[in-house]
């Protein structure tokens, strides 16, 4: 490494190490970025930090890109190099951070996991012997039934729930929004089995719909472990989370109805754009019977 590059380098890792007691993997991490840096700066013939400029750093992100490097491990090289040259600017040895006009490529968004019709059913079968169990089959009923946030779930109240009608209201949602919601026939019947015995383990001056053994509102994180050992229970993958029943109503709602706009409103989304991940998923759905079925497309 150049011998004017590589003192300040080292400075700035004693900091780390010193300074801000940085772990032995984060100096690894660190230490691995910015010399790629410094060896990039060699071979491009930049013979101090202060000649070094956007574009360069941006030529430099490119050709990791290019040589496979993902865009997570990019974004956090890049995260690198600003710590780094922003300590060389409070040090007062370049006058700018060129790194603060570079972005790396955004990591491609991941379409959410969901269940398929025969898993959602294989969730929802059995008859649930306890008081909680029958309060919990409302759950997973209701959430695949509306397609209800964990945090709406849990917020719901009692006079919430119109079982005559068949819709239920979540206040305040997502950026503060109302919005009515259809329940359909299973999860009104599961939420009725609920409110005969809910009584018996909650009061009359509880307003939540679904409380716990003690009489209190349903947190947020016993929801998760209950559907964890509900799982467990039913032979099915314990990595199953309540999300995944919002968004396989989601995904199952279009793949019905092909009505993008109608499952925005359900879920009470304000942008359609983040709707759209949902054709992304049916398209994936439509992709697997295509090669499964197609005898041109099968793969030997």
């Amino acid at each position: 490494m150049s011998s004017t590059l590589n003192p300040l380098l080292e400075r700035y890792i004693d900091q780390l190490r010193y300074e801000r007691r940085a772990s032995p993997h984060t100096l690894s991490a660190y230490r691995r970025d910015l010399s790629k840096l410094a060896r990039f700066c060699e071979e491009s013939k930049i013979p101090t930090w202060q000649k070094l400029k956007a574009h360069h750093i941006q030529k430099h992100i490119t050709a990791e890109f290019r040589k496979g490097l993902g865009s997570r491990s990019l974004q956090r090289e890049l995260s690198s190099i600003r710590g780094f040259l922003q300590f060389l600017g409070q040090n007062n040895e370049i006058d700018d951070n060129p790194a603060n006009y570079v972005r790396a490529p955004k990591a491609a968004n991941r379409l959410p996991r969901t269940l398929d019709v025969d898993q959602v059913a294989g969730l929802m079968q059995g008859s649930p012997g306890s008081v909680l169990e029958k309060r919990d089959l409302a759950m997973w009923e209701l959430f695949y039934s509306s397609g209800l946030r964990l945090s709406e779930m849990v917020n719901l109240n009692i006079e919430d729930v119109d079982l005559e009608q068949g819709s239920l209201l979540v206040k305040h949602g997502k950026g503060g929004k109302d919005r009515i919601l259809p329940v359909g026939r299973c999860a009104i019947d599961a939420v009725r089995i609920w409110l005969r015995v809910r009584q018996s383990i909650g009061s009359d001056e509880t307003t939540a719909l679904f409380i716990s053994r003690n009489g209190n509102r349903l947190s947020a994180r016993s929801v998760q472990s209950r559907l964890t050992n509900w799982c467990l229970k039913h032979g099915l993958p314990e990595k199953i989370h309540p999300h995944m029943l919002r968004h396989s109503f989601a995904s199952h709602l279009l793949q019905g109805s092909g009505d993008l706009r109608a499952v925005q409103e359900l879920l009470g989304h304000s942008n359609i754009s983040t709707t759209q991940i949902y054709t992304h998923l049916d398209f994936a759905h439509l992709s697997s019977v295509y090669d499964k079925a197609h005898p041109r497309a099968k793969k030997k």
